[in-house]
């Protein structure tokens, strides 16, 4: 929602400014931009301007806007699912940016198989990582490539920074693990969190990791500078996070120098010497806001699948689908033996689970410890391509032991 007060401008374009009666609420920026060069276009071809020359096809976008719309984070609502979808028909058809089918090539991704996740988990952080590490620009430059080598040379630059993003992140989370253990996070509604070796292009990573640890709203900070902390925020279904901020800021004018975001992610700056405080106030706001119920991490399952259903078609029929924030993939559930295990990479366990008669692949990221011979798993159904063979397998969301 846009503040109290709007910049003097000849005109906003905000769909959630009051009295905006257009009806797609949830849209990211880039939504937002290709909504207005619709509309840009429709009044020129009234106009006339497009007599004597076409018109653009402003549908060559629409990679563009899938992928801005799944990284942003925004909700899926119906429309936003219907512009992700036209842009991955575009991005496997290979009528897109030279430059989105260069960083999924480097990601180990095949274009012509591209889905919703793969925008979000290896598309988007590579492009990122150039803003968080380097220049942005260079993330930018790699979009607007027009050939092949220049947009793979690119991708390649981009898949280095991650790569060194993801060891900054490891470090950084070893830190907040170590500064956590000495707060009693039961007792809290919310984490706000800073230490002064922190890089800024990585915080909002780390806040995202603490709270899926917590499942709390959590506000990681780096130094900024000037006397001042950068802090990015990642929050809870319960809460939606800038209008938290907005409370507070309108509870404690000089706090909060500026902020901005939406309901699951956010941005705000402070003066260092005023995180204490800010920790203290974010809390007190929070609290007012949601119940300790809210705090409980609730697993929401689809059942479990029977041995017909456990194919790879089925996989590649759900894998095709737009899932994403506020729609998300079907999780299901079961009990297994474990037939075998062995540890993938140093940190992943690649298993052999068995249902009744049926032995069945899975994978288990991030998880180094090998599991008992009986277990309860939440898994997400998926396909395995490797050296040519394609299989079915189950990835392994979370798991208990059983009894």
């Amino acid at each position: 929602m846009p503040g109290q007060v709007t910049p003097k401008a000849a005109c906003i374009i905000n769909p959630n400014q009051h009295g905006c009666s257009f009806p797609s609420k949830n849209l990211a920026g880039v939504g937002v931009m290709f909504y207005c060069l619709l509309g840009l276009r429709a009044e020129m071809r009234e106009r006339g301007l497009f007599a004597e020359k076409p018109e653009p096809n402003l549908t060559e976008l629409l990679d563009l806007v899938a992928l801005g719309t799944v990284a942003d984070l925004v909700k899926l609502d119906d429309n936003n699912r219907i512009l992700v979808e036209q842009g991955l028909r575009r991005i496997r058809a290979g009528a897109c940016s030279q430059g989105i089918l260069a960083l999924l090539r480097v990601a180990g991704r095949q274009p012509q198989s591209t889905n919703a996740q793969d925008l979000g988990f290896y598309v988007g952080p590579r492009l990122n990582a150039a803003g968080r590490l380097d220049d942005m620009t260079l993330g930018i430059q790699c979009l607007l490539a027009e050939s092949e080598l220049e947009a793979t040379t690119i991708a390649q630059r981009l898949q280095d920074l991650n790569v060194h993003r993801r060891s900054i992140e490891a470090d950084m989370q070893d830190g907040a693990s170590l500064s956590l253990e000495e707060i009693n996070i039961d007792n809290q509604f919310a984490i706000s969190i800073y230490q002064e070796d922190w890089h800024q292009g990585v915080i909002g990573i780390l806040a995202s990791r603490i709270k899926e640890r917590y499942h709390r709203p959590v506000i990681a900070f780096a130094n900024a500078g000037d006397g001042l902390l950068k802090g990015s925020g990642r929050s809870i279904a319960s809460l939606h996070l800038r209008d938290a901020l907005d409370l507070l800021s309108k509870h404690q004018p000089d706090l909060i120098l500026k902020f901005g975001g939406h309901a699951m992610a956010a941005g705000l700056t402070i003066k260092q010497a005023d995180f204490e405080l800010f920790n203290q106030s974010f809390e007190a706001v929070v609290k007012s806001l949601i119940t300790e119920a809210d705090l409980e991490s609730v697993l929401e399952v689809d059942g479990n699948l029977s041995k017909s259903e456990m194919t790879f078609a089925t996989a590649q029929a759900l894998e095709n689908q737009v899932w994403g924030q506020g729609f998300a993939p079907p999780l299901f559930y079961d009990e297994f033996e474990v037939l075998n295990q062995r540890l993938l990479g140093e940190k992943h366990l690649k298993l052999s689970l068995k249902k009744d008669a049926s032995v069945i692949d899975a994978i288990y990221f991030n998880h180094a410890e090998f599991l008992p011979d009986e277990i309860q798993a939440a898994y997400q159904l998926q396909t395995n391509s490797y050296n040519g063979t394609q299989k079915v397998q189950l990835n392994l969301r979370y798991v208990v032991v059983r009894d």
